[in-house]
């Protein structure tokens, strides 16, 4: 028998079901995940997505994988250079999971683009992108929506992963992006959305472009999926 059958049908998710239980198993398999950005943060929250077995993702990006990505980006190889990182991200998911059902979006989130995603369709959203007026309407839209959400605040120019912690917006400090985006939601009325946050100071380049390094947003990424993969299953 051919040994990639044999592989198919065994369970790859042997050891998450023997951590969560077969029913939360059967619970991610069955989630649906929409998931804006795929950069340094949404492409690990891609990742560990995938392998804990959520069986939906939508993917929506409009840049392409550039050299700059290479620090940090799980997508950004040699060989992916120049295509759109929806694709990228697309041919990896699936290269892990054959099996999961996988939509993607070319473009940057717009409060004008709003219509064309059902807010109410997936069981979570996750914002990863950086633009303050994109992030606060997404947040706004899954809320109106009742869809669960949460949003990636500042992880430029940041050294220490372990200083990420998920709290309501309306707790955070420190964080320049996290001050925009929560005087934004107050003056919409909205005050509790979880976040993912770092308590440090940025570190100081004197440089426009935000610094990064691999390990910062790549540890936001994976704290943020382990929060969607606990509530979805129920595990918080």
């Amino acid at each position: 028998m051919n040994e990639k059958k044999d592989n198919r049908e065994a369970d790859p998710f042997q050891r998450t079901r023997m951590l969560l239980g077969s029913d939360a198993v059967e619970k991610l398999r069955q989630s649906r995940v929409l998931v804006f950005g795929l950069g340094g943060v949404g492409g690990y929250v891609c990742e560990a997505l995938v392998r804990a077995g959520v069986g939906s993702l939508h993917l929506v990006d409009k840049d392409k994988v550039d050299i700059t990505n290479l620090n940090r980006q799980i997508i950004a190889t040699w060989d992916t250079i120049g295509m759109e990182k929806t694709e990228a991200m697309r041919q990896r998911l699936l290269s892990i999971n054959p099996d999961m059902e996988i939509t993607v979006s070319n473009c940057f989130y717009l409060p004008e683009r709003a219509g064309e995603f059902d807010f109410g369709a997936y069981d979570y959203v996750v914002d990863a992108i950086d633009n303050v007026t994109a992030k606060v309407d997404l947040i706004c839209r899954a809320r109106e929506a009742d869809t669960p959400v949460i949003s990636s605040m500042g992880t430029g120019n940041k050294l220490d992963p372990t200083r990420f912690e998920i709290a309501d917006i309306s707790q955070t400090s420190v964080c320049p992006l996290a001050k925009a985006v929560r005087k934004a939601l107050r003056d919409r009325g909205i005050t509790d959305v979880k976040v993912l946050y770092s308590k440090e100071e940025p570190v100081r380049t004197g440089l426009r472009t935000p610094a990064s390094i691999s390990f910062v947003p790549s540890a936001a990424g994976l704290i943020i999926a382990g929060e969607v993969i606990r509530d979805l299953t129920g595990f918080s």
